[in-house]
Order: structure tokens, then sequence, then C-alpha cells
């Protein structure tokens, strides 16, 4: 027989788990930014209350703006790689919730995506992680998820933020943006793979194994 504090647990998360599903309605419902998105607003975002990984990422590119899927490109078939895990566990939002700084994409600018929408994080980033209870784990993918998360801790820019990863630790990961624009980098800091991924893929197999009685 489960302990009664088991059961006042359960039905706690029960009882939140409406919550979040009006939360996600209301987010997926927002035109905050709608003058100053190219392709117009389609918040992208995958949550769910048992969730224990969180990433959180910049924002979408034009290809997840046009599928509504988050990291449905060649920078999520390599988290993905990164993270030891299939497509079937990444898009299970029992397991992993993803909330980018921005929800919807930005547009273009003159190297690449513009910065997400400052808008977006203090409209909707606190409500979201209130509703997730148990997560363990957040990647922090790039520099404004480092700084909204790690604060002074990653004024220095992404590669000393990931190099320090292990003063992080356990709750945050640092991780560059694993982008195929990225790969100058990944050729000059050759120990990411030596000595990131291996702690990066233990502890999303580690927090993933892990299961509520």
């Amino acid at each position: 027989m489960k302990p009664l504090s088991h059961v006042h647990a359960t039905v706690s998360q029960a009882a939140s788990q409406p919550d979040l599903e009006a939360l996600l309605a209301r987010v997926r419902a927002c035109r905050a930014c709608e003058a100053h998105l190219p392709l117009g607003p389609r918040p992208v975002v995958q949550a769910a209350t048992p969730a224990r990984i969180l990433i959180v990422g910049q924002a979408p590119g034009t290809r997840v703006h046009a599928s509504g899927i988050p990291w449905d490109d060649p920078s999520g078939d390599r988290l993905r790689e990164w993270m030891g895990i299939d497509k079937e566990v990444f898009y299970d939002p029992a397991r992993i919730a993803i909330i980018p700084m921005g929800l919807c994409y930005p547009g273009r600018g003159a190297s690449g995506d513009l910065p997400p929408r400052k808008e977006c994080a203090p409209l909707w980033m606190d409500a979201l992680l209130a509703c997730l209870p148990d997560i363990e784990l957040t990647l922090l993918v790039g520099q404004y998820a480092q700084r909204r998360f790690l604060g002074a801790a990653a004024r220095g820019g992404v590669t000393p933020t990931v190099a320090g990863f292990a003063a992080h630790g356990p709750r945050y990961l640092p991780l560059p943006h694993p982008s195929p624009r990225n790969q100058g980098w990944f050729k000059r800091n050759d120990w990411f793979a030596r000595e990131l991924l291996p702690v990066l893929r233990q502890q999303v197999a580690a927090v993933l194994a892990r299961r509520r009685d």
C-alpha cells in the first residue's frame, strides 16, 4: 500500500495539470509581438507536469515555425545525438519540456536569426517553470538561455560558460548551439565532445531512468 504522502503528491500533481494546460493554451494564443514577427506569431513550446528535463534554447527557426515542432531541424538532430536519445523520448512532454527564450521565429538579421524577442521570457518563462516542479536537469543552449538562468556567471560568453560547466551542475548544463553554422566552434573546442558530451549523456540517462513509485 502506498503511503498517504504519496497519494497526496499524486493528487496534487493531477490537480496542477489542468493549470498547465490552460497556461499552454494562453501561451499558444499569444500575440504580444505580432507587429514585430515577419512570419507572424506561432509560439512553439512543449511541456507536461511530470517532465524532469528542460531544454531552454534561443527561438524557433523557419523550419520549426513551419512545422510547429521544436528542434525539428538539423540542429535538433545534433542535439538529440548529444543527449543520446531518439525522437520518441525527445518529443515526450512527460519526460522532456522544451521552452525557448523566444517562443516565435523573430526574423533574420545581418548574420543569422535575430535574438529572441525581449517581451517573451518575462511574459511566460516563470509561469511555465512554476508548472514544472520535477525538473532535475536544465540544458541551457546558447547565450540567451545561459544569461537568463546563470546571470553574472554567463557574462564571459558561451565558450567560458560551457567550459566551466562543472560549476553549474547538477541542475544546469550550459551548451553551445548545435547549429551546423557552429562547425568552426566545435573544431576549435574539441574538448567539448571529449569532456562535456559524456557528462551530458550520463546525466540525461540517469534522470530519464528515474521513475515515480
